[in-house]
Order: structure tokens, then C-alpha cells, then sequence
């Protein structure tokens, strides 16, 4: 009796072994999509979903890896040889991780730095343009004051004619009177002088007519 109640006995933990075992599995939520290892450590994978299974390798730090299920606080992943192992949970992430972004990074740095010189030389390109336009400007701006200046000069030297002119004029125009009242004087005083020494000049006595 004593051997046959062992014997079902040691049957009944094996039993119950195999279905736990196969339980597991079923307990399991199935994945099938992309993650990464976190990118702050080495992490060791196990050959099961529990602390008790053997260390059986590590995932390196960035590295993606394929979620197949979750059990708990692990979760069983294929890495990039093929093999199915279990990690922790919270040692993997969602997002892409640094070592896979940088290259990414990289690129678009170097297009925004691309992008940049691109605006700096249009930009560099205006600019001289700018200044060429302001330089024309301001050349024929120069070019105008110099000639304003210049004809300034010349109706300041037209003025100055004009008023020398006028006089002249002024100082011919009384020299003229001067030369009129002289003229008149002159025949006014020959008149006069005329007429004063004419009343006192002998006169000839006519001749008589004789008949014989």
C-alpha cells in the first residue's frame, strides 16, 4: 500500500509539474513587434520567464530585438541570432533607441547645416546685392548734390553778372543825364550869351539909293 500510494504520489507532482509548465505558455500575452534593449545597461537574458531559469547571455544596450510574448515581468524577445530568450520587461523600450536615432541625427543635422548654408548664402547674396543698389545710390545721390552744388555756384556768378550789370548800366544811364544836362546847359548858355552880345554889335547903316 505504502508503495503504490509513492508511487501515484510522485505521479500526481509530476503531473501537476507538466501542467503548470504547459500553463504557462497560455498565461503568456503574444507579441509579435520591434523593441529595443534600453540604452543604459548590457542586459542578461534568461533561458524563461522567471529568476530562477539560467542566465543564458546578455543584449547589448540599443539593440532592437523582436517582442514575441509577455509573462509577468519578463518577456520572451528573438534577438538578432535567432534565438529566443527572455528579459525583463522594464529593460526594454518602445522607441527607437539612441544608437539606432544617431545615424538619423546625424543626417538631418547635416541637412538643416546644409539648409543653413543655403539661407546664409542667399542671404550673403541679397545683402551684396542690397549694398550694390545702396552704393548706386548713394553714388549718384553724390553725383547730384555735386552738381547742384556746381549750379548754385554758377546762378550765384549769373547773379553776380546781372548786378554788375545793372551797374553799369545805372552809372551809364547817369552819366548820360549828366551828358544831356551838360548839352543843354551848353546851348542854353550859347543862347543866352548869343543873346546878350547880338543887341550891342554895330549895325551897318543901309546906303541910300541915289538916282543920280
Amino acid at each position: 500500500m505504502t508503495t503504490h500510494h509513492s508511487t501515484r504520489t510522485g505521479l500526481g507532482i509530476c503531473l501537476g509539474t507538466l501542467l503548470g509548465l504547459l500553463a504557462l505558455p497560455l498565461a503568456a500575452q503574444e507579441q509579435n513587434d520591434t523593441v529595443w534593449v534600453s540604452d543604459s545597461l548590457t542586459t542578461y537574458v534568461r533561458s524563461g520567464p522567471t529568476d530562477g531559469y539560467r542566465i543564458v547571455g546578455t543584449l547589448t544596450a540599443g539593440e532592437p530585438v523582436v517582442r514575441l510574448e509577455t509573462s509577468g515581468d519578463y518577456t520572451r524577445v528573438r534577438g538578432p541570432g535567432g534565438d529566443d530568450v527572455w528579459v525583463l520587461s522594464r529593460e526594454i523600450q518602445e522607441a527607437p533607441s539612441a544608437q539606432v536615432r544617431l545615424p538619423e541625427l546625424e543626417q538631418r543635422v547635416a541637412e538643416l547645416d546644409a539648409e543653413l548654408d543655403g539661407i546664409d548664402e542667399e542671404w550673403e547674396q541679397r545683402t551684396a546685392a542690397l549694398r550694390e543698389t545702396l552704393e548706386v545710390r548713394e553714388a549718384r545721390v553724390a553725383e547730384l548734390e555735386s552738381r547742384n552744388h556746381e549750379l548754385d555756384a554758377e546762378a550765384e556768378r549769373s547773379r553776380q553778372a546781372v548786378r554788375e550789370l545793372e551797374a553799369r548800366l545805372n552809372t551809364q544811364e547817369q552819366d548820360l543825364l549828366m551828358r544831356y544836362f551838360m548839352y543843354g546847359g551848353g546851348v542854353a548858355g550859347a543862347g543866352l550869351l548869343v543873346g546878350l552880345i547880338v543887341p550891342h554889335l554895330p549895325r551897318r547903316r543901309r546906303k541910300r539909293d541915289r538916282w543920280f
